[in-house]
């Protein structure tokens, strides 16, 4: 008995329907210049690493490099100079009015006196503006600094939560809180800015540290009206404090635990330093 014909408007097989020995059906054109655009991106890419040189010398031209490479190093010097500003009132407010976010943000705002001098360091050297090696060291370094920082940052505030510490308010603190709220923010976005330009994460990571100066900036507004309207809220400040050392810490060890290895695989690359 024979089997049954196969309906006339089935799909032919490809393997049957194609004589031996022919050649396979070839790909649209878009797809061919799809797929070769895609390996080149790979092996572009690769290579780039091989050399020990970031993303942004694809991007960017000698001169325009070295363009943004002034502009990343003026930033620096002015985070510097504001912060240290900034890091010397907020402590003043922290010992006078016993404000543990107050002792919080200056400590990060001598944190990011530190990061900025990193930035200032990992640009000083004009000829490494797209050295992989010396990003990879300075972002390494920060994120020690990040975790030391919060340490200190968090045992400060148990301790106040501990001891039931409470902020005292005035003008004094109020004025310092908005202008490093509104100077740290600041700061920030113009770091971020030059960071996805020139591909620096140390520059990133130094916005962040910023941003997060700008946010210790307002919490401690925040803290301090809510204490006034409401005593019994008198934790609000402590927790603020525990939360922002926390968040810098956690920031920190995915910092190190992404750079470390790749200052391993570039340690070769020193041409530029």
């Amino acid at each position: 008995m024979e089997p049954p014909a196969a309906p006339l408007d089935t799909t032919p097989d490809p393997a049957i329907v194609q004589p031996p020995g022919a050649s396979p059906p070839v790909p649209p054109r878009d797809q061919q210049q799809e797929q070769l655009r895609i390996g080149e991106s790979g092996q572009f890419s690769e290579g780039l690493e091989d050399r020990g040189l970031l993303e942004s010398s694809t991007r960017l031209k000698p001169h325009e490099a070295q363009s943004y490479r002034k502009k990343a190093l003026w930033v620096s010097w002015v985070s510097i100079i504001v912060t240290l500003a900034l890091a010397v009132a907020a402590f003043t407010v922290s010992v006078m009015r016993y404000s543990a976010s107050s002792f919080g943000f200056a400590f990060d705002a001598t944190l990011d006196v530190l990061s900025s001098a990193i930035v200032l360091w990992r640009y000083s050297n004009a000829a490494a503006v797209h050295s992989a090696h010396r990003e990879y060291i300075a972002c390494v370094i920060l994120g020690v600094i990040f975790l030391l920082s919060s340490i200190c940052i968090v045992i400060k505030a148990i301790h106040d939560l501990a001891k039931r510490v409470l902020p005292e308010v005035d003008d004094f603190l109020y004025s310092v809180s908005v202008l490093s709220g509104i100077l740290c923010t600041v700061l920030a976005v113009i770091k971020f800015m030059l960071g996805k330009v020139l591909t620096s994460r140390a520059l990133i990571t130094d916005g962040f540290n910023s941003l997060v100066g700008g946010i210790m900036g307002f919490s401690i507004l925040l803290s301090a009206e809510v204490f006034k309207h409401n005593s019994s809220v008198w934790f609000l400040d402590g927790s603020i404090g525990v939360l922002i050392g926390l968040t810098i810490s956690a920031y920190g060890i995915k910092l190190l635990i992404d750079m470390v290895p790749r200052v391993r695989q570039t340690r070769h690359y020193e041409m530029f330093e």
